[in-house]
C-alpha cells in the first residue's frame, strides 16, 4: 500500500538567490533519507515560492519491508553434549534470540559445518513513525550559510517559520519540527488571500494555491514571467533581455507574477546602456529592453507581485522609481568625463591593494612591466600593452564604478575612448576583466591578452609572495578563479609561455619577497594544480594530469596538448601493454638505478640487441615528433617498441648474475624509459588501464 506525502514549510519570505537551490536540496535530502529508511517511492517534486518550501512524494510506502535476520550460533558439536543435551553455549544463544528452548533454533551446514541458526522477520516500521525523523533530518542538511532564532525558542531556520503542512494522504502526521505542529492548513497570496485554508489532498496542492493565487512550481512560475515578459517587449516593438539570474530572482521574489512595461526619459539613452542595464537589473530587477539592432529602447519590463485593479498606478511607481536613479547615473557620468584616465591615476595611490603589496598605483605599475614582457609573447605592441595597463585600475576610483562596481573595465573603456586614447587600448581596459566566470568568453585582442594575464599573474604572484595563499574554503583573493583564466586564455588561445618564468619575473617585483625563485615555484604548482579540473571538465581523465605534471614542462599549453595525447592513447590497441611495461620498468629502475649509456657490445641475446636497434629509430622518430608538438605521433610511435619489448622481456633475464651484464640491460632499459618520459610518464596510467 503506498499514498502521497506532502511536506510545506511555511516561512517568512526567502532570500530569493538562494530560494530555487533550498528547494531542491530539500527534496533531495528527503530522497535521500527515504532510500536510507528502505521506504520505497514514486516520482518526487519540489516547490519553492517566497514564503514556502514543499515536496511532494508520489507513491510513498505505509511501511518499511519486513526485514530477514539471520544470526549463526555455535557449531552443533560444541552446543550439545554427547548425551544430546544442549550446552551453556547453545542456552546462551537461545536466550540471547529470545527463545527459551535451544530446539526452536534451526540447523544449518556451513562452511565449517554444522551450527545453530536463528531466522525470523523483523517487522518494518511504519512510514508515519519514520516520517518526521526524516524532513527535520533533511531540513537540518539545507545548505544554509546563515541560520536566525526567533522569538524566545532555540529553534533556528533561513527565516521564521509560521506553519507545517505534513500530509500523508488524507491524514495528518502528527509532528513538532522546528518548533510548529503539523496540520494541513496552508497560505495563500499575502495580499489576494492572507486566509489560512486546509489542504485536502496532495494530489490538490498546486491547484488549491493556484486558486489562492499561488504558483507553487517555481519552474512553471518562471515559465510564465518569461512568456509575459516575451510578450510585452514583443507587444511594445521590442527584444527583452533575458539574463537568467535575474529571470530567477524575480520567479523567487513573486507568487502571483504579473509582467508591467514602463518606460523611461529617452534622453537618459546618452548615458552608456551598460550603467541603465545594471541600474534595472541590478538595482531595480527590472528587465531591458532593445530594439533589433540591439540599441537600448527607452523601455523597462517590471514583475509585480499583485494582479492591481489599477495597473498603470503600478507602473507608474516604478517608473518615478528608475528616474532617479537613472539621473544619477547620467550626474555620475557626465562629471567623470571631466577627468582623464590619466589624471586618474595618481588616486590610486591612496588606495590600499593590499597592505604588504602596495597600493593599487603600485600594481599598475608591476603589471605594465610585466605586460611590456608578455606582449611580444602574445603578439602584441610592447607601447599599447604598458599604457593599457597603467591605466587598467583608473576607473575603480570614478563615480560611476563607484556606484556600479560592476562596471569596472566598462567604463574604463568608455573613458579611455573619451580621452582619444587608442582603440587597442580602450579595449585592452574592458577585456583585461575576462574571463569574469566560469564559461565566460576570452580577451581578444593582443593587448587585451598582455593585460589579461599580466594583471592576474601579478596577483597571483603577489599574494602568494605574503603568505596568503588559498587554504581550503578560503579565498578572499580570488586566486582559484584568477589561475583557471590564465590557464584558460594560454590553452584557448594557443600560447606558448614558459609560465613559471613569468611568476619568477613578477615574483622579483614583489615588495618584500626575499625568495622569489621559492615563491614563484609555488605559485606555479598551485596554477598548474588546477588544469585537473580544466581536464575534466573537457572529460580528459585525472591520470592524464598525472602523466605530465612532473616532466618539468612550464608552459601550460604544453602540458594541455600532452594530456590531450595522452588521453587519446589510452584507446590504442597497444596502450595497455606499453603502460604495463613502462610501469615494470619503472619499478625496476627504482629497486636498480641503471647507468647512463648502453655497451653495445655487451648486448649478447638477439632479443636485447633488437630492442636496441628499433630504441635508436623510435628515439630519433619521437623527437621529430615532440618537435613539431605532435604528441599523439609521439606515443604512436611508442607502439612500434610494443613487439621488440614483449620479446626482450620473454627472453632476456634482466637481473643476471653477472653485474656488467646486469648493468647494461637495466642501462637499455633505461634509455628505453628515458624516451617515455620525453612525452608522457606511462606508468602513470597503470590504473586507468588495468596495466600491472
Amino acid at each position: 500500500m503506498s499514498r502521497t506525502l506532502l511536506v510545506e514549510i511555511g516561512t517568512e519570505e526567502l532570500p530569493p538567490r538562494a530560494l530555487h537551490g533550498l528547494g531542491e536540496a530539500l527534496a533531495t535530502g528527503l530522497r535521500n533519507g527515504l532510500r536510507e529508511a528502505r521506504l520505497e517511492h514514486a516520482a518526487i517534486q519540489s516547490f519553492a515560492t517566497p514564503r514556502r518550501l514543499a515536496v511532494r512524494v508520489e507513491a510513498l510506502a505505509e511501511r518499511q519491508p519486513d526485514t530477514p535476520i539471520e544470526k549463526l550460533g555455535p557449531a552443533l558439536g560444541a552446543a550439545y553434549d554427547d548425551g544430546g543435551e544442549p550446552t551453556p553455549a547453545a542456552l546462551g544463544f537461545a536466550r540471547s534470540c529470545g527463545l527459551s528452548d535451544p530446539g526452536q533454533l534451526e540447523r544449518v551446514a556451513t562452511d565449517k559445518g554444522p551450527r545453530l541458526c536463528f531466522r525470523t522477520l523483523q517487522a518494518g516500521a511504519d512510514s508515519v513513525e519514520l516520517l518526521p525523523g526524516l524532513i527535520t533530518r533533511a531540513l537540518q542538511e539545507l545548505p544554509i550559510p546563515r541560520r536566525m532564532r526567533w522569538g524566545a525558542g532555540r529553534v533556528e531556520f533561513v527565516r521564521p517559520v509560521h506553519w507545517l503542512v505534513l500530509l500523508f494522504g488524507d491524514q495528518v502526521v502528527e509532528a513538532d519540527i522546528l518548533g510548529v505542529r503539523s496540520g494541513r492548513h496552508t497560505r495563500g497570496h499575502r495580499v489576494h488571500a492572507p486566509q489560512e485554508f486546509a489542504l485536502t489532498s496532495p494530489e490538490s496542492y498546486e491547484k488549491q494555491l493556484a486558486e489562492a493565487f499561488v504558483i507553487a512550481d517555481f519552474g512553471a512560475r518562471r515559465e510564465r514571467i518569461r512568456e509575459g515578459v516575451e510578450a510585452l517587449a514583443a507587444a511594445a516593438g521590442g527584444r527583452v533581455l533575458m539574463d537568467p539570474d535575474l529571470l530567477d530572482e524575480v520567479t523567487a521574489l513573486n507568487e502571483w507574477p504579473v509582467p508591467l512595461l514602463g518606460r523611461f526619459d529617452a534622453h537618459f539613452l546618452e548615458v552608456p546602456r551598460e550603467a541603465l542595464i545594471s541600474s534595472m537589473q541590478s538595482h531595480q530587477k527590472y528587465f531591458p529592453v532593445v530594439a533589433a539592432d540591439h540599441a537600448l529602447l527607452p523601455l523597462f519590463i517590471t514583475v509585480a507581485n499583485i494582479e492591481s485593479r489599477q495597473p498603470e498606478l503600478v507602473i507608474a511607481g516604478n517608473e518615478r522609481v528608475i528616474r532617479p536613479r537613472f539621473a544619477d547615473a547620467a550626474f555620475f557620468y557626465a562629471t567623470d568625463l571631466k577627468s582623464s584616465l590619466a589624471a586618474r591615476r595618481r588616486d590610486l595611490h591612496a588606495i590600499v591593494y593590499q597592505h604588504q603589496l602596495g597600493s593599487l598605483f603600485d600594481k599598475t605599475e608591476r603589471v605594465a612591466a610585466l605586460a611590456a614582457t608578455l606582449a611580444p609573447l602574445v603578439g602584441a605592441d610592447a607601447a599599447t600593452a604598458t599604457r593599457a595597463a597603467e591605466l587598467a585600475k583608473s576607473d575603480l576610483v570614478s563615480a560611476m564604478v563607484g556606484e556600479f562596481a560592476e562596471l569596472q573595465g566598462i567604463m574604463g573603456r568608455y573613458y579611455a575612448a573619451h580621452d582619444g586614447e587608442p582603440a587597442v587600448v580602450a579595449e585592452a581596459l574592458f577585456e583585461q576583466y575576462l574571463p569574469r566566470h566560469a564559461g565566460d568568453v576570452l580577451p581578444l585582442t593582443p593587448a587585451g591578452i598582455a593585460l589579461a594575464l599580466a594583471d592576474r599573474i601579478d596577483t597571483l604572484a603577489g599574494i602568494f609572495s605574503v603568505g596568503e595563499e588559498p587554504t581550503g574554503s578560503r579565498d578572499p583573493f580570488g586566486l582559484r578563479r584568477a589561475a583557471i583564466a590564465v590557464l584558460r586564455i594560454l590553452i584557448e588561445r594557443d600560447l606558448e609561455v614558459d609560465l613559471l618564468a613569468l611568476f619568477e619575473q613578477s615574483a622579483a617585483r614583489q615588495p618584500g619577497c626575499t625568495d622569489p625563485n621559492a615563491s614563484a615555484r609555488r605559485v606555479f604548482d598551485y596554477v598548474i594544480g588546477r588544469l585537473r579540473g580544466l581536464g575534466e571538465e573537457q572529460g580528459l581523465p585525472p591520470e592524464a594530469l598525472l602523466a605530465v605534471i612532473e616532466l618539468e614542462i612550464h608552459d601550460p599549453l604544453d602540458l594541455w596538448r600532452r594530456m590531450e595525447a595522452v588521453n587519446t592513447f589510452i584507446e590504442h590497441p597497444d596502450a595497455a601493454s606499453l603502460i604495463a611495461t613502462d610501469k615494470r620498468i619503472a619499478n625496476l629502475l627504482q629497486r636498480s638505478p641503471a647507468p647512463a649509456a648502453v655497451d653495445y657490445e655487451r648486448l649478447t641475446a638477439p632479443a636485447e640487441a633488437a630492442l636496441w636497434e628499433r630504441l635508436q629509430e623510435a628515439e630519433h622518430l619521437v623527437a621529430a615528433r615532440i618537435a613539431d608538438r605532435d604528441y599523439r605521433g609521439a606515443l604512436e610511435a611508442l607502439g612500434r617498441l610494443r613487439a621488440p619489448v614483449d620479446r626482450f622481456f620473454e627472453e632476456v633475464l634482466v637481473m643476471a648474475e653477472d653485474a656488467e651484464l646486469r648493468n647494461n640491460r637495466l642501462a637499455l632499459l633505461g634509455g628505453l624509459r628515458r624516451t617515455f618520459v620525453t612525452i608522457a610518464d606511462l606508468s602513470r596510467l597503470a590504473a586507468r588501464v588495468g596495466a600491472q
